[in-house]
C-alpha cells in the first residue's frame, strides 16, 4: 500500500499515511487532531550501492549509431 507524506500547517509535524492509491487525494488530519495539512511530494528510495557505476568508454570514430564502421 502506497505510502503518503503530509506536512500540518498548524503544528508543523510531519507524518505519513498508508491508504490506497484511490484515496491519495483524500484529506489527512495531523496526529495531533489539526485538519490543515498539505500532501508533500515524495521521493523514492530505490536499495542498491552508494557509488555510481564507471561510465562506458568513449570510442573515436564517426557514422551515428553504430561507430562508424558499418553504417556507410
Amino acid at each position: 500500500m502506497p505510502r503518503y507524506e503530509y506536512r500540518c500547517r498548524s503544528c508543523g509535524d510531519t507524518f505519513e499515511v498508508n491508504r490506497p492509491m484511490v484515496r491519495s487525494s483524500d484529506p489527512a488530519t495531523c496526529p495531533a487532531g489539526h485538519e490543515d495539512t498539505v500532501k508533500l511530494l515524495s521521493t523514492v528510495a530505490v536499495g542498491g550501492t552508494a557509488s555510481a557505476p564507471a561510465a562506458a568508454p568513449q570510442r573515436a570514430g564517426g557514422g551515428g549509431c553504430c561507430g562508424g564502421g558499418c553504417c556507410g
